[in-house]
């Protein structure tokens, strides 16, 4: 998918592309790299360079970004004397050992721009002044270690430091957030950078979707370039999948679509990608007087403002009103303007506008998610199963197993290689003891963030972290026999903490105590007994998510278990036809794992709602955005849809398999295909509307067409109190049949419309 990505990027009117360095991917094992297939960094930067993009390497190496760890290799946080992102001599070597290596392998591949290589930036570290001052003196030294040794790596290009405002020279500081406009440098002679503009927000399991609009991210975008920005970089401008156990958190979903200009499967984010596209165009048309120019500022009043760029003589002009509700109208040189509320206008010859924030001139895309009607596909799948058996310890699954008296924390028990870790330990129940009957509870005080519970290889009962809050205590009353008894705990985790200060030590698993209470409030404390600690399932080490090696297992074919615990599931498809992006619908199961031809393609949790309360339908763009202020989905899962890459598919036959771990039922699982449904447009006179499907489709009707004061949105236009006679017929006849249309909005084209309005617009709902 590189270079489609790459390429749309480009087209969006993005000059560089930014990427992170993931540590735990490339290092997995201490001194044991990998940087095949996906992993390929030199690979992706030429990839760039082959679009004639520059590119932005944030070797970090912690990079927050939602990523398990923060991209910490778990081995280095399991190193003796370890601390970590402070002045600590064991983390630092590791973390120049990383950072050597990677600037070695880009320098070897002539990747720098001083070599001819796209590279004009890098970064070191991440986010570190959030979180500096609990570290106290010691991360005031670690930050000036960090400028040293980046120096000392001796490249040309400059390095940066996000959200550093003491980043030591020759560091630049650089701001990440929603807003920048007002962020300046600690050095005057740094430039104005602003390395994360958020597009949106990410997910975590049972959130709601957040949105933020175009009309915002642009607005933000305007405004700071208008307060004398020179570099703008968006987070995210394609989210894309946490494929495998990649995602952090905890409880962050496996789609990082983040609401992106280019979705989680690559498609154009209609009108985001567009909107801003034409931003972009205009902005880089100016370059040479926004960085070389002479600023002169005039204030309105109101949060109304203009800023006048010159050079050589020519002048261009912002003008921004940052007022949340009331329209601005000013007189600039002789001239009437008005700036609607919370919008930027952009004239390059400070007369006409070319371009306002808040007015979209692009296309609205509704995305479907189509049935594959042309494959030879049965409605159903067939499925075979088998059972994941619950553990207890025995001779046999002691071989490889960890012995401790205590309590173990998950990162240090299984090391990240699952995130299933079980907890095993044996309980003797003197029968001659009067307090110990049959009333006994289990009680386990658990950081978990899922647990499971046995007692002598029964289910007893399953627990998971609900609210943000990833302590939590298990109480379940069991029946025990005289004699010895086994506990067997299942302890998962769904993504490590990956930011804040000390992220590192939050802890993980089961850390207790762990106690039987008998009647009476008799109590046993088992912490300190012997446990036996098993990484990872049994279906995991033998491989049943890979196609061959699941062969070699015998699976069951008739009478297919549903609604069980610890269920594999396997099933055969054809790959939908065309281009367009592939998804799976998990609906109706639990909690699990997905593969496809032995690619993971991320956790699934479709049993997990997002509340029912906070959305809305429609979104104001006006005022100051947060991740709560755009909600859709309520009372849905969190995530139902799950990204298959076409990269991962045969031609001929795949396999899906699933790790059922809650229970649920496979039946209604089927694959779609992800494309554009519905087209609209809704664009000022003087502009060009263009439209557009997707994967070789045609416009096939066109539901709505008026010129001259139409209202509602995409999905609700109506007729207003004017309009031209032969709006419709116009758009039909340039549009059916087509993949694209573009038509000018204007009276030449559509003819009179009578209307005495300020701005007459088009609407066109087109269907795909």
């Amino acid at each position: 998918m590189w270079p489609s990505l790459i390429r749309k990027s480009k087209e969006g009117g993005l000059n560089a592309i930014e990427t992170y360095v993931f540590w735990n991917a490339h290092e997995p094992h201490r001194r044991q790299y990998d940087f095949s297939g996906n992993l390929d960094f030199v690979r992706f930067l030429k990839t760039v360079q082959d679009e004639g993009l520059y590119a932005v390497l944030r070797i970090g190496p912690y990079v927050c970004a939602e990523w398990n760890y923060g991209g910490f290799p778990m081995w280095l946080h399991n190193m003796p004397n370890i601390k970590l992102r402070t002045n600590n001599p064991v983390y630092m070597n590791e973390m120049q050992n990383f950072t050597t290596l990677i600037v070695d392998m880009a320098r070897r591949a002539n990747l720098f721009a001083s070599q001819g290589g796209p590279i004009i930036i890098a970064q070191i570290e991440n986010e570190y002044g959030n979180v500096m001052s609990s570290y106290g003196e010691s991360g005031k030294e670690y930050i000036k270690w960090c400028a040293n040794m980046a120096e000392s790596q001796k490249i040309s290009e400059p390095w940066i430091m996000c959200q550093q405002d003491d980043a030591p020279q020759p560091m630049i500081n650089t701001c990440n957030g929603w807003y920048c406009d007002q962020f300046q440098p600690n050095n005057p002679n740094s430039p104005k950078m602003w390395t994360e503009n958020w597009t949106g927000w990410y997910k975590n399991w049972g959130m709601k979707d957040p949105h933020r609009t175009a009309e915002d991210v642009a607005f933000s975008v305007a405004l700071f370039f208008q307060n004398g920005g020179t570099f703008h970089n968006y987070y995210m401008y394609h989210g894309g999948t946490n494929f495998g156990r990649t995602s952090g958190g905890p409880y962050i979903t496996t789609s990082y679509d983040y609401d992106a200009p280019l979705d989680e499967y690559g498609n154009l984010n209609q009108p985001k990608w567009g909107h801003l596209k034409q931003l972009h165009l205009i902005l880089r048309s100016l370059e040479k007087v926004l960085t070389s120019g002479e600023v002169k500022n005039i204030d309105y009043g109101n949060m109304t403002s203009v800023t006048i760029y010159t050079l050589d003589g020519k002048s261009s002009c912002f003008f921004g009103n940052a007022n949340e509700s009331n329209d601005s109208t000013i007189t600039f040189q002789g001239n009437n303007y008005t700036i609607p509320a919370w919008s930027v206008s952009i004239l390059p010859e400070c007369r006409t506008e070319v371009y306002n924030t808040a007015k979209v001139n692009t296309q609205h895309s509704l995305m479907v998610k189509r049935e594959d009607e042309a494959e030879d596909e049965p409605d159903n799948l067939k499925w075979s199963w088998k059972p994941e058996p619950f553990e207890r310890i025995s001779r046999k699954n002691l071989k490889g197993a960890m012995i401790a008296s205590q309590l173990l924390d998950q990162k240090v028990a299984a090391n990240d290689a699952s995130d299933y870790l079980w907890y095993m330990t044996s309980v003797k129940i003197d029968k001659n003891n009067p307090d110990w009957g049959n009333e006994i509870t289990l009680r386990v005080n658990t950081s978990g963030h899922v647990l499971h519970a046995f007692v002598n290889g029964k289910h007893i009962g399953s627990q998971w972290s609900k609210n943000g809050t990833y302590k939590f205590v298990f109480e379940k009353q069991v029946q025990m026999r005289h004699g010895s008894n086994q506990i067997s705990l299942l302890s998962v985790t769904v993504g490590f903490a990956h930011y804040g200060a000390n992220f590192d030590l939050e802890e993980a698993g089961i850390h207790g105590p762990v106690e039987l209470i008998a009647a009476g409030n008799v109590t046993k404390d088992l912490s300190s007994y012997k446990w036996v600690y098993k990484v990872g399932l049994l279906g995991e080490h033998q491989g049943l998510y890979k196609a061959e090696a699941g062969r070699l297992q015998k699976w069951h074919t008739d009478d297919l278990l549903v609604n069980k615990m610890f269920v594999w599931y396997k099933t055969t498809f054809k790959a939908p036809l065309g281009d367009d992006p592939v998804v799976v619908d998990l609906l109706g199961l639990g909690k699990g794992h997905a593969w496809v031809n032995g690619h993971s393609i991320g956790r699934y949790w479709p049993s997990f709602l997002a509340d029912e309360d906070g959305c809305t339908s429609t979104c104001d763009y006006r005022g100051a955005y947060s991740d709560n202020k755009c909600l859709t989905n309520c009372g849905k899962p969190s995530q139902r849809w799950y990204h298959v890459p076409r990269s991962f598919l045969q031609d001929d036959e795949n396999t899906l398999v699933l790790f059922e771990e809650f229970g649920g039922n496979p039946s209604s699982v089927n694959f779609r295909t992800v494309t554009v449904g519905t087209a609209c447009a809704n664009a000022y006179e003087g502009n060009t509307v263009e439209l557009s499907c997707q994967g070789g489709k045609t416009i096939s009707e066109i539901k709505f067409a008026s010129f001259g004061d139409p209202q509602g949105a995409c999905g609700s236009f109506k007729k207003g109190s004017c309009e031209a006679a032969n709006a419709t017929a116009i758009i039909q006849e340039a549009c059916i049949g087509q993949k694209s249309c573009s038509v000018y909005v204007s009276e030449a084209t559509f003819g009179s419309t009578g209307c005495n309005v300020p701005a007459k617009s088009l609407a066109v709902e087109a269907l795909c």
